[in-house]
Protein backbone atom coordinates (compact mmCIF):
# COMPACT_ATOMS: atom_id res chain seq x y z
CA UNK A 1 0.00 0.00 0.00
CA UNK A 2 2.85 2.67 0.50
CA UNK A 3 4.33 2.07 -2.66
CA UNK A 4 1.02 2.33 -4.28
CA UNK A 5 0.47 5.69 -2.23
CA UNK A 6 4.51 6.25 -3.54
CA UNK A 7 3.45 6.14 -7.16
CA UNK A 8 0.39 8.19 -6.97
CA UNK A 9 1.39 10.81 -5.96
CA UNK A 10 4.78 10.94 -8.05
CA UNK A 11 1.86 10.59 -11.29
CA UNK A 12 0.06 13.64 -9.81
CA UNK A 13 3.12 15.69 -9.74
CA UNK A 14 4.00 14.36 -13.32
CA UNK A 15 7.14 12.56 -12.42
CA UNK A 16 8.51 10.82 -15.41
CA UNK A 17 10.12 7.83 -14.65
CA UNK A 18 8.43 6.69 -11.12
CA UNK A 19 10.13 3.49 -11.37
CA UNK A 20 13.68 4.68 -11.53
CA UNK A 21 12.94 7.15 -7.98
CA UNK A 22 11.74 4.44 -6.42
CA UNK A 23 14.15 1.54 -7.43
CA UNK A 24 15.45 1.24 -3.45
CA UNK A 25 11.49 -0.10 -3.39
CA UNK A 26 11.33 -2.29 -6.14
CA UNK A 27 14.57 -4.16 -5.96
CA UNK A 28 14.47 -5.82 -2.43
CA UNK A 29 14.49 -9.91 -3.24
CA UNK A 30 11.75 -10.07 -0.54
CA UNK A 31 9.41 -7.44 -2.20
CA UNK A 32 6.39 -8.95 -3.62
CA UNK A 33 6.58 -11.69 -1.31
CA UNK A 34 4.58 -13.09 1.47
CA UNK A 35 8.25 -13.24 3.46
CA UNK A 36 9.82 -9.87 4.77
CA UNK A 37 13.52 -10.88 4.14
CA UNK A 38 15.62 -14.07 2.67
CA UNK A 39 17.74 -16.55 4.71
CA UNK A 40 20.63 -14.65 3.83
CA UNK A 41 19.91 -10.94 4.36
CA UNK A 42 19.14 -10.24 8.38
CA UNK A 43 22.34 -8.85 10.32
CA UNK A 44 22.52 -7.67 13.78
CA UNK A 45 21.17 -4.56 12.64
CA UNK A 46 18.00 -6.45 12.94
CA UNK A 47 17.72 -8.06 16.36
CA UNK A 48 14.28 -7.21 17.95
CA UNK A 49 12.63 -7.20 14.75
CA UNK A 50 9.62 -9.54 14.02
CA UNK A 51 9.98 -11.47 10.66
CA UNK A 52 8.92 -14.21 8.21
CA UNK A 53 11.21 -16.44 6.60
CA UNK A 54 10.20 -18.59 3.94
CA UNK A 55 12.78 -21.76 2.49
CA UNK A 56 14.11 -25.11 2.64
CA UNK A 57 15.14 -27.09 5.67
CA UNK A 58 18.79 -27.70 5.39
CA UNK A 59 19.53 -29.20 9.00
CA UNK A 60 17.67 -30.26 11.95
CA UNK A 61 20.23 -30.17 14.85
CA UNK A 62 19.45 -32.24 18.25
CA UNK A 63 16.40 -30.34 18.30
CA UNK A 64 17.50 -27.41 19.29
CA UNK A 65 17.68 -25.21 16.03
CA UNK A 66 16.88 -25.68 12.48
CA UNK A 67 18.96 -24.27 9.41
CA UNK A 68 16.78 -22.66 6.86
CA UNK A 69 18.31 -22.24 3.25
CA UNK A 70 16.84 -20.21 0.18
CA UNK A 71 18.97 -18.70 -2.81
CA UNK A 72 20.63 -16.16 -0.96
CA UNK A 73 22.04 -18.17 2.39
CA UNK A 74 21.02 -20.25 5.20
CA UNK A 75 19.58 -18.48 8.98
CA UNK A 76 19.30 -20.20 12.37
CA UNK A 77 16.13 -21.07 13.66
CA UNK A 78 15.94 -21.64 17.25
CA UNK A 79 13.22 -24.09 18.49
CA UNK A 80 11.67 -23.50 21.53
CA UNK A 81 11.80 -25.18 24.25
CA UNK A 82 9.26 -24.10 26.83
CA UNK A 83 6.51 -26.06 27.44
CA UNK A 84 3.61 -23.91 26.27
CA UNK A 85 5.79 -23.81 22.81
CA UNK A 86 5.24 -27.49 22.89
CA UNK A 87 3.10 -28.09 19.52
CA UNK A 88 5.52 -25.76 17.45
CA UNK A 89 8.58 -27.54 18.91
CA UNK A 90 7.32 -30.95 17.53
CA UNK A 91 6.33 -29.05 14.17
CA UNK A 92 10.09 -28.09 14.09
CA UNK A 93 11.77 -31.18 15.43
CA UNK A 94 9.45 -33.58 13.18
CA UNK A 95 10.44 -31.67 10.00
CA UNK A 96 12.34 -33.28 7.11
CA UNK A 97 15.03 -32.39 5.08
CA UNK A 98 14.42 -30.32 2.29
CA UNK A 99 10.88 -29.75 3.29
CA UNK A 100 9.68 -26.04 2.55
CA UNK A 101 8.80 -23.80 5.50
CA UNK A 102 7.25 -20.36 6.47
CA UNK A 103 8.55 -19.31 9.84
CA UNK A 104 8.13 -16.13 11.98
CA UNK A 105 9.38 -15.44 14.96
CA UNK A 106 11.74 -12.48 16.58
CA UNK A 107 15.55 -11.66 15.72
CA UNK A 108 17.90 -12.09 18.59
CA UNK A 109 21.77 -12.16 19.13
CA UNK A 110 23.09 -15.35 19.64
CA UNK A 111 24.61 -15.87 22.94
CA UNK A 112 28.11 -15.01 23.46
CA UNK A 113 30.57 -17.60 22.08
CA UNK A 114 28.18 -18.82 19.97
CA UNK A 115 28.86 -16.96 16.40
CA UNK A 116 29.39 -18.57 13.26
CA UNK A 117 31.92 -15.75 11.45
CA UNK A 118 31.78 -18.12 8.14
CA UNK A 119 28.32 -17.16 8.35
CA UNK A 120 26.46 -14.07 7.04
CA UNK A 121 24.54 -14.08 9.15
CA UNK A 122 25.85 -16.24 12.01
CA UNK A 123 25.83 -13.32 14.47
CA UNK A 124 22.17 -13.64 15.02
CA UNK A 125 19.37 -16.31 14.98
CA UNK A 126 15.29 -16.76 15.17
CA UNK A 127 13.79 -17.51 18.02
CA UNK A 128 10.85 -19.20 16.27
CA UNK A 129 6.84 -18.23 16.76
CA UNK A 130 4.89 -19.82 14.19
CA UNK A 131 5.37 -22.71 11.85
CA UNK A 132 3.46 -23.38 8.14
CA UNK A 133 4.80 -26.23 6.21
CA UNK A 134 3.88 -26.14 2.44
CA UNK A 135 5.70 -29.32 0.91
CA UNK A 136 6.95 -32.41 2.78
CA UNK A 137 9.85 -33.64 1.44
CA UNK A 138 9.52 -37.26 1.73
CA UNK A 139 12.51 -38.71 -0.93
CA UNK A 140 15.52 -37.68 -1.67
CA UNK A 141 17.94 -39.55 -4.44
CA UNK A 142 21.04 -38.53 -2.34
CA UNK A 143 22.19 -36.05 0.23
CA UNK A 144 21.94 -32.46 -0.98
CA UNK A 145 24.88 -31.77 1.88
CA UNK A 146 27.33 -29.75 -0.31
CA UNK A 147 30.40 -32.18 0.41
CA UNK A 148 28.78 -34.83 -0.52
CA UNK A 149 30.01 -36.03 -4.20
CA UNK A 150 27.52 -36.66 -6.89
CA UNK A 151 27.95 -38.38 -10.59
CA UNK A 152 27.47 -36.01 -13.13
CA UNK A 153 24.80 -38.44 -14.66
CA UNK A 154 23.04 -38.33 -11.38
CA UNK A 155 23.00 -34.29 -11.10
CA UNK A 156 21.65 -34.35 -14.88
CA UNK A 157 18.78 -36.71 -13.79
CA UNK A 158 17.74 -34.91 -11.08
CA UNK A 159 19.04 -31.50 -12.25
CA UNK A 160 16.21 -29.80 -10.24
CA UNK A 161 18.09 -30.91 -7.00
CA UNK A 162 20.98 -30.25 -8.37
CA UNK A 163 20.50 -26.15 -8.98
CA UNK A 164 19.64 -25.98 -5.12
CA UNK A 165 23.03 -26.05 -4.44
CA UNK A 166 25.04 -22.97 -3.82
CA UNK A 167 27.55 -23.08 -6.09
CA UNK A 168 24.83 -23.24 -9.25
CA UNK A 169 22.82 -20.75 -7.80
CA UNK A 170 26.04 -18.47 -7.54
CA UNK A 171 26.86 -19.88 -11.19
CA UNK A 172 22.98 -19.01 -12.84
CA UNK A 173 22.99 -15.63 -11.03
CA UNK A 174 26.49 -14.62 -12.15
CA UNK A 175 25.31 -15.24 -15.85
CA UNK A 176 21.73 -13.14 -14.80
CA UNK A 177 24.10 -10.35 -14.05
CA UNK A 178 27.00 -10.65 -16.72
CA UNK A 179 24.05 -10.60 -19.26
CA UNK A 180 22.39 -7.98 -17.52
CA UNK A 181 25.51 -5.78 -17.67
CA UNK A 182 25.98 -6.96 -21.53
CA UNK A 183 22.41 -5.32 -22.55
CA UNK A 184 23.11 -2.62 -20.91
CA UNK A 185 26.08 -1.58 -22.18
CA UNK A 186 24.96 -2.62 -26.36
CA UNK A 187 22.07 -0.66 -25.65
CA UNK A 188 22.31 2.00 -23.32
CA UNK A 189 26.10 3.16 -23.85
CA UNK A 190 26.06 2.28 -27.57
CA UNK A 191 22.45 2.24 -29.10
CA UNK A 192 22.31 -1.18 -30.49
CA UNK A 193 18.72 -2.96 -30.93
CA UNK A 194 17.94 -6.16 -29.34
CA UNK A 195 16.55 -8.52 -32.18
CA UNK A 196 14.72 -11.76 -31.68
CA UNK A 197 15.17 -13.57 -35.46
CA UNK A 198 13.43 -16.95 -35.90
CA UNK A 199 14.13 -20.79 -34.78
CA UNK A 200 12.80 -22.16 -37.89
CA UNK A 201 14.91 -21.54 -40.75
CA UNK A 202 16.04 -23.79 -44.15
CA UNK A 203 19.32 -25.77 -44.38
CA UNK A 204 22.14 -23.47 -45.29
CA UNK A 205 25.12 -24.60 -46.86
CA UNK A 206 28.61 -26.08 -45.27
CA UNK A 207 29.75 -25.22 -41.66
CA UNK A 208 27.73 -27.21 -38.61
CA UNK A 209 25.20 -29.60 -38.99
CA UNK A 210 22.14 -28.90 -38.36
CA UNK A 211 18.69 -30.25 -36.85
CA UNK A 212 15.71 -31.14 -39.15
CA UNK A 213 12.43 -30.11 -38.02
CA UNK A 214 9.83 -31.18 -40.37
CA UNK A 215 6.57 -29.65 -41.80
CA UNK A 216 3.24 -30.58 -42.36
CA UNK A 217 3.73 -29.90 -46.22
CA UNK A 218 5.21 -33.24 -47.85
CA UNK A 219 8.63 -33.26 -48.18
CA UNK A 220 9.58 -29.73 -47.27
CA UNK A 221 11.37 -29.64 -43.78
CA UNK A 222 13.01 -26.25 -41.74
CA UNK A 223 16.30 -26.18 -39.88
CA UNK A 224 16.86 -24.93 -36.87
CA UNK A 225 20.11 -22.13 -37.07
CA UNK A 226 23.20 -22.90 -36.15
CA UNK A 227 23.72 -19.31 -35.55
CA UNK A 228 21.65 -15.79 -36.63
CA UNK A 229 24.43 -14.91 -39.23
CA UNK A 230 21.93 -14.37 -42.28
CA UNK A 231 19.46 -12.67 -40.00
CA UNK A 232 22.29 -10.41 -38.68
CA UNK A 233 23.67 -9.32 -42.01
CA UNK A 234 20.05 -8.95 -43.18
CA UNK A 235 19.51 -6.38 -40.98
CA UNK A 236 21.64 -4.47 -41.53
CA UNK A 237 20.61 -4.40 -45.00
CA UNK A 238 17.43 -3.10 -43.27
CA UNK A 239 19.27 -0.50 -41.72
CA UNK A 240 19.12 -1.22 -38.37
CA UNK A 241 22.50 -0.35 -37.89
CA UNK A 242 23.35 -2.22 -34.84
CA UNK A 243 21.89 -5.31 -33.51
CA UNK A 244 22.23 -7.38 -30.87
CA UNK A 245 21.06 -10.85 -29.50
CA UNK A 246 21.37 -13.39 -26.94
CA UNK A 247 20.69 -15.87 -28.90
CA UNK A 248 19.73 -19.54 -28.92
CA UNK A 249 22.40 -21.53 -31.68
CA UNK A 250 21.46 -25.62 -32.24
CA UNK A 251 24.22 -27.80 -33.94
CA UNK A 252 23.47 -31.21 -34.09
CA UNK A 253 27.14 -32.51 -33.37
CA UNK A 254 26.90 -33.90 -29.69
CA UNK A 255 28.33 -32.98 -26.78
CA UNK A 256 32.04 -31.65 -25.32
CA UNK A 257 33.15 -30.11 -21.92
CA UNK A 258 32.86 -26.36 -24.16
CA UNK A 259 29.65 -27.72 -26.57
CA UNK A 260 25.71 -28.42 -26.59
CA UNK A 261 23.53 -29.54 -29.22
CA UNK A 262 21.97 -26.19 -28.05
CA UNK A 263 24.24 -23.36 -26.91
CA UNK A 264 23.92 -19.36 -26.36
CA UNK A 265 26.00 -16.37 -28.39
CA UNK A 266 26.39 -12.92 -27.22
CA UNK A 267 25.56 -12.28 -31.27
CA UNK A 268 26.74 -8.73 -32.64
CA UNK A 269 26.21 -7.00 -35.86
CA UNK A 270 27.51 -3.09 -36.76
CA UNK A 271 27.17 -1.15 -40.24
CA UNK A 272 30.28 1.14 -41.04
CA UNK A 273 32.55 -0.32 -38.88
CA UNK A 274 36.30 -1.85 -39.42
CA UNK A 275 37.95 -4.61 -37.40
CA UNK A 276 39.20 -2.15 -34.57
CA UNK A 277 35.72 -1.03 -33.79
CA UNK A 278 34.48 -4.23 -33.44
CA UNK A 279 37.44 -5.07 -31.30
CA UNK A 280 36.98 -2.50 -28.98
CA UNK A 281 33.58 -2.75 -28.55
CA UNK A 282 34.31 -6.12 -27.36
CA UNK A 283 36.65 -5.34 -25.13
CA UNK A 284 35.14 -2.68 -23.73
CA UNK A 285 31.64 -4.59 -22.92
CA UNK A 286 33.41 -7.58 -21.54
CA UNK A 287 35.40 -4.69 -19.18
CA UNK A 288 31.73 -2.94 -18.64
CA UNK A 289 30.28 -6.38 -17.62
CA UNK A 290 32.70 -8.39 -15.48
CA UNK A 291 32.24 -9.19 -12.04
CA UNK A 292 34.10 -6.90 -9.33
CA UNK A 293 34.79 -9.39 -7.22
CA UNK A 294 37.06 -11.55 -10.30
CA UNK A 295 39.27 -8.06 -10.14
CA UNK A 296 39.84 -5.53 -12.97
CA UNK A 297 39.83 -6.99 -16.65
CA UNK A 298 42.47 -5.60 -18.52
CA UNK A 299 42.63 -3.66 -21.29
CA UNK A 300 43.27 -4.27 -24.65
CA UNK A 301 43.68 -7.77 -24.72
CA UNK A 302 46.41 -9.70 -26.48
CA UNK A 303 46.14 -9.99 -30.35
CA UNK A 304 47.84 -12.20 -32.66
CA UNK A 305 47.81 -13.32 -35.77
CA UNK A 306 47.22 -17.26 -37.06
CA UNK A 307 50.78 -17.87 -38.42
CA UNK A 308 52.25 -16.55 -34.99
CA UNK A 309 49.98 -18.66 -32.81
CA UNK A 310 50.70 -21.71 -34.90
CA UNK A 311 54.85 -20.64 -34.90
CA UNK A 312 54.89 -19.87 -31.26
CA UNK A 313 52.00 -22.64 -29.61
CA UNK A 314 51.56 -25.19 -31.97
CA UNK A 315 47.50 -24.03 -32.17
CA UNK A 316 44.70 -21.96 -33.29
CA UNK A 317 43.83 -21.22 -29.81
CA UNK A 318 46.84 -20.83 -27.57
CA UNK A 319 46.53 -20.83 -23.69
CA UNK A 320 48.98 -17.76 -23.44
CA UNK A 321 48.61 -17.76 -19.47
CA UNK A 322 52.03 -19.54 -18.76
CA UNK A 323 53.95 -18.45 -21.77
CA UNK A 324 54.48 -21.99 -22.91
CA UNK A 325 55.99 -21.26 -26.40
CA UNK A 326 57.05 -24.25 -28.25
CA UNK A 327 60.54 -22.46 -28.19
CA UNK A 328 60.50 -23.43 -24.65
CA UNK A 329 60.00 -26.92 -24.81
CA UNK A 330 63.26 -27.13 -26.78
CA UNK A 331 64.51 -30.21 -23.49
CA UNK A 332 61.32 -31.87 -23.92
CA UNK A 333 60.86 -32.40 -27.20
CA UNK A 334 62.96 -32.97 -30.02
CA UNK A 335 63.92 -29.87 -32.44
CA UNK A 336 62.30 -32.10 -35.62
CA UNK A 337 59.63 -32.50 -34.03
CA UNK A 338 59.16 -28.68 -33.12
CA UNK A 339 60.20 -27.55 -36.78
CA UNK A 340 56.79 -30.19 -37.55
CA UNK A 341 54.52 -28.52 -35.25
CA UNK A 342 55.48 -25.14 -36.60
CA UNK A 343 54.80 -26.51 -40.41
CA UNK A 344 51.64 -28.28 -39.93
CA UNK A 345 48.50 -26.29 -40.63
CA UNK A 346 51.11 -23.29 -41.59
CA UNK A 347 50.05 -21.24 -44.90
CA UNK A 348 51.93 -21.32 -48.35
CA UNK A 349 53.38 -17.70 -49.26
CA UNK A 350 50.64 -16.02 -51.30
CA UNK A 351 47.50 -18.14 -49.33
CA UNK A 352 44.57 -15.85 -48.55
CA UNK A 353 44.16 -14.21 -45.07
CA UNK A 354 40.75 -13.43 -43.67
CA UNK A 355 40.63 -9.83 -41.27
CA UNK A 356 38.62 -11.79 -38.58
CA UNK A 357 38.04 -11.78 -34.74
CA UNK A 358 37.17 -14.75 -33.01
CA UNK A 359 33.99 -16.37 -34.60
CA UNK A 360 33.38 -13.17 -36.34
CA UNK A 361 34.61 -11.21 -39.34
CA UNK A 362 34.08 -8.30 -41.30
CA UNK A 363 31.90 -9.58 -43.96
CA UNK A 364 32.23 -10.65 -47.88
CA UNK A 365 29.70 -11.40 -50.30
CA UNK A 366 28.74 -15.20 -50.08
CA UNK A 367 29.18 -17.26 -53.22
CA UNK A 368 26.51 -20.47 -53.17
CA UNK A 369 23.83 -18.86 -55.27
CA UNK A 370 21.35 -22.21 -54.89
CA UNK A 371 20.28 -22.08 -51.29
CA UNK A 372 21.28 -18.52 -50.28
CA UNK A 373 19.29 -16.41 -53.18
CA UNK A 374 17.43 -14.31 -50.59
CA UNK A 375 20.74 -12.91 -49.14
CA UNK A 376 22.46 -12.16 -51.94
CA UNK A 377 19.41 -10.63 -53.51
CA UNK A 378 19.31 -8.61 -50.09
CA UNK A 379 22.91 -7.24 -50.88
CA UNK A 380 22.60 -6.67 -54.10
CA UNK A 381 19.57 -3.59 -52.84
CA UNK A 382 22.34 -1.64 -51.32
CA UNK A 383 23.58 -3.09 -48.31
CA UNK A 384 26.03 -1.42 -45.95
CA UNK A 385 29.80 -2.75 -45.12
CA UNK A 386 29.33 -4.40 -41.94
CA UNK A 387 31.02 -6.59 -39.78
CA UNK A 388 30.19 -8.32 -35.92
CA UNK A 389 31.17 -10.91 -33.57
CA UNK A 390 29.21 -14.28 -31.55
CA UNK A 391 30.47 -14.79 -28.13
CA UNK A 392 29.97 -18.13 -26.57
CA UNK A 393 28.01 -17.08 -23.72
CA UNK A 394 28.42 -20.62 -21.89
CA UNK A 395 32.28 -20.36 -22.56
CA UNK A 396 32.40 -17.36 -21.24
CA UNK A 397 30.87 -17.88 -18.59
CA UNK A 398 32.43 -20.94 -17.33
CA UNK A 399 35.47 -19.42 -17.36
CA UNK A 400 34.53 -16.80 -15.10
CA UNK A 401 33.30 -18.86 -12.68
CA UNK A 402 36.23 -21.75 -13.41
CA UNK A 403 33.84 -24.53 -14.40
CA UNK A 404 34.84 -27.47 -15.87
CA UNK A 405 32.44 -27.62 -17.98
CA UNK A 406 29.61 -25.69 -19.46
CA UNK A 407 27.15 -28.10 -18.21
CA UNK A 408 27.81 -26.06 -14.78
CA UNK A 409 27.13 -22.96 -16.17
CA UNK A 410 23.50 -24.21 -18.12
CA UNK A 411 20.33 -24.83 -16.05
CA UNK A 412 19.23 -27.49 -17.85
CA UNK A 413 22.14 -28.91 -19.99
CA UNK A 414 22.60 -31.93 -22.28
CA UNK A 415 24.74 -34.68 -22.00
CA UNK A 416 27.63 -36.25 -23.77
CA UNK A 417 25.54 -37.67 -26.32
CA UNK A 418 23.07 -35.08 -26.54
CA UNK A 419 20.16 -36.33 -24.76
CA UNK A 420 17.82 -34.67 -21.53
CA UNK A 421 18.32 -37.45 -18.85
CA UNK A 422 15.56 -36.11 -16.79
CA UNK A 423 12.97 -36.02 -19.02
CA UNK A 424 14.61 -39.00 -20.84
CA UNK A 425 14.94 -36.74 -24.33
CA UNK A 426 14.85 -37.24 -27.49
CA UNK A 427 11.74 -39.82 -27.15
CA UNK A 428 9.74 -41.78 -29.49
CA UNK A 429 7.07 -40.36 -31.32
CA UNK A 430 4.19 -42.88 -32.89
CA UNK A 431 3.39 -43.75 -36.38
CA UNK A 432 0.07 -41.67 -35.76
CA UNK A 433 1.62 -38.70 -34.53
CA UNK A 434 3.98 -39.17 -37.48
CA UNK A 435 1.44 -38.83 -40.44
CA UNK A 436 0.50 -35.78 -40.37
CA UNK A 437 4.56 -34.78 -41.26
CA UNK A 438 3.90 -37.81 -44.24
CA UNK A 439 7.26 -39.82 -42.36
CA UNK A 440 7.73 -43.02 -41.74
CA UNK A 441 10.44 -44.57 -39.70
CA UNK A 442 12.53 -47.20 -40.87
CA UNK A 443 14.17 -49.02 -37.89
CA UNK A 444 17.61 -50.80 -38.18
CA UNK A 445 17.07 -54.65 -37.32
CA UNK A 446 19.16 -53.77 -34.22
CA UNK A 447 17.10 -51.20 -33.14
CA UNK A 448 13.89 -51.60 -33.30
CA UNK A 449 11.02 -50.54 -30.92
CA UNK A 450 14.12 -48.56 -29.26
CA UNK A 451 13.97 -45.44 -28.39
CA UNK A 452 14.27 -42.96 -25.47
CA UNK A 453 17.00 -41.07 -23.79
CA UNK A 454 17.69 -42.42 -20.29
CA UNK A 455 21.38 -43.97 -19.04
CA UNK A 456 24.39 -42.15 -18.09
CA UNK A 457 25.70 -39.13 -18.72
CA UNK A 458 27.91 -40.43 -21.94
CA UNK A 459 24.29 -41.51 -23.13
Amino acid sequence: MLLQRVLFALKAHNVRYPWVVCSDLLLGPSSLSFRSHTCGELRSDHVGQKVTLCGWVQYLRQDLFVILRDFSGLTQVLIPQEESANNLKAALCGLAVESVVKVTGTVRKRPAGQENKLMPTGEIEILAQNLEVFNICRKLPFEMKEFVKKSEALRMQYRYLALRSSQMQKNLRLRSQLVMKMREYLCNVHGFVDVETPTLFKRTPGGAKEFVVPSREPGLFYSLPQSPQQFKQLLMVAGVDRYFQIARCYRDEGSKPDRQPEFTQVDIEMSFVDQAGIMALVEGMLQFSWPAEKGPLQVPFQVMTYNEAMRDYGVDKPDTRFNMKLIDLSEVFSSTKIEFLRSALSQSEGSIQAICVPSGAVRTNPEDPSLLSHLLEALDSGAPPHGGIALGLDRLVSVVVGASSIRDVIAFPKSFRGHDLMSHAPDTVSEEELKPYHISIKWPTEQRGGGGGGGSAGK
